[in-house]
């Protein structure tokens, strides 16, 4: 099937930057929208960026102006650059993509989700 597999969590102090990426691997048609969601303890999960397979992006108010998000298609890949951190980006952070997917028979659109990477915000 498809798996997304995230890396680049970690701690990091405030005002510091990280670079996610998350890497879709298995019978991949196509990918559509790619996109990071987070979730902090206690709180629901918000979306933070999203990108389109054409390239348009679209961010969460309060990410905008620090975090960049951006994809390489060949490698079915997507990175958040996030920069300016502060305390309250602390999540722990998901991909997710629509992805088209191949089974042989027919080809048809999933959303998957990665398994999450945390990110620690704190001096």
């Amino acid at each position: 099937q498809v798996q997304l597999v995230e890396s680049g969590g970690g701690l990091v102090q405030p005002g510091g930057s990280l670079r996610l990426s998350c890497a879709a691997s298995g019978s991949i048609f196509a990918i559509n929208a790619m996109g990071w969601y987070r979730q902090a303890p206690g709180k629901q999960r918000e979306l933070v960026a999203v990108i389109s397979s054409g390239g348009s992006t679209n961010y969460a108010d309060s990410v905008k102006g620090r975090f960049a998000i951006s994809r390489d298609n060949a490698k079915n890949t997507v990175y958040l650059q996030m920069n300016s951190l502060k305390p309250e980006d602390a999540a722990v952070y998901y991909c997710n993509a629509v992805i088209m997917v191949d089974s042989g028979k027919s080809i048809r659109s999933y959303r998957y989700w990665g398994q999450g990477t945390p990110v620690t915000v704190s001096s």
